[in-house]
């Protein structure tokens, strides 16, 4: 059982992910690497029995079964197994939080959880609205959407889904960064930031009043508001659906990214990538976004014992 000396008293889950993936070699490199054994943490690993790694909650064996379909179906039902026992150990503070391999969404439908991804299912979880962020040490971009089409994005970018997404990420920069009064830029939905109307009126008629209302930069075109962040202008970036945020980050700072859930009661922190269905297996994937994961967690729940001793 493979742990380390809990010398800062946190203890943090760590879920194996979907087992398929790269989840379970990462997961082992990462409790192996002398950058984590300095945090000084405890961490409980959550996932299922003979999946490379020693786990402390056995959430059920898994044995490939060579059925590409059953295995997506169990593979999904594994991982979200995990995210449900995390949550429960978080929530009765059992654990300080949690950080999480990556999991497939197919598979996690395909084994009985239809939600898009970690966020959406630990808002349920929770029973608390959540708010994905993505945060390098070159750049902060949280994201109004989530995982939707890209067709539903102007129907769901609504006042009150800027609202959370700027409420939460103020709270999460003063509480857990430590930014007292944070910079925020708003980017623009449409190309030009609408152009005055020519391509869209979102800008003019939604943005535009939300940035003047909540003390915002903008709406700001995408093709500067990132820009302008990296060079210190901006704390973060309120990005207004997926692949523009997330584009930005994974430029900007792929493999060193962390993705933070921001508005639940605990700590829960994952990597920037997927679950490398491709290289799965090989011994060749790279733990360093899981370990910069891990080490934000760990600040991050120092950093809110600080704030909540004050």
């Amino acid at each position: 059982m493979r742990t380390v000396d809990d010398r800062t008293g946190v203890t943090l889950g760590i879920t194996l992910g979907d087992p398929r993936g790269i989840g379970p070699e990462i997961v082992g490199k990462a409790l192996s690497d002398s950058r984590v054994e300095a945090l000084g943490a405890f961490w409980q690993v959550i996932g299922p029995s003979e999946a490379g790694v020693p786990v402390h909650v056995d959430l059920g064996p898994w044995r490939p079964s060579g059925d590409a379909g059953r295995d997506l179906a169990a593979g999904g039902r594994m991982a979200g197994l995990a995210v449900e026992r995390a949550t429960r150990l978080a929530l009765d503070g059992t654990l300080d939080g949690m950080v999480t391999a990556p999991l497939d969404k197919a598979a996690l439908k395909a084994g009985g959880y239809d939600y898009p991804g970690h966020t959406e299912m630990l808002a349920a979880l929770a029973g608390v609205p959540t708010t994905m962020m993505l945060a390098s040490d070159r750049l902060r971009v949280v994201l109004a959407t989530t995982h939707i089409a890209l067709r539903d994005v102007p129907d769901a970018l609504t006042a009150d889904a800027v609202r959370q997404a700027v409420q939460a990420t103020t709270s999460g920069l003063r509480q857990d960064l430590g930014i007292t009064a944070p910079r925020i830029a708003l980017c623009a939905l449409n190309p030009h930031a609408g152009d005055h109307g020519r391509f869209g009126h979102e800008d003019d008629e939604l943005l535009a009043p939300l940035a003047r209302e909540l003390g915002l930069a903008g709406p700001l075109s995408a093709d500067t508001v990132f820009v302008r962040a990296l060079r210190g202008e901006f704390d973060a970036v309120i990005a207004p659906y997926h692949d523009v945020g997330m584009t930005a980050i994974k430029v900007a700072s792929f493999g060193s990214a962390v993705n933070v859930t921001l508005g639940l009661p605990f700590v829960r922190t994952s990597p920037d990538h997927g679950t490398a269905l491709d290289i799965a297996g090989q011994g060749i994937a790279s733990a360093e976004s899981l370990v910069r994961a891990m080490e934000m967690a760990v600040e991050l729940v120092l950093r809110r014992r600080s704030g909540a001793a004050r």
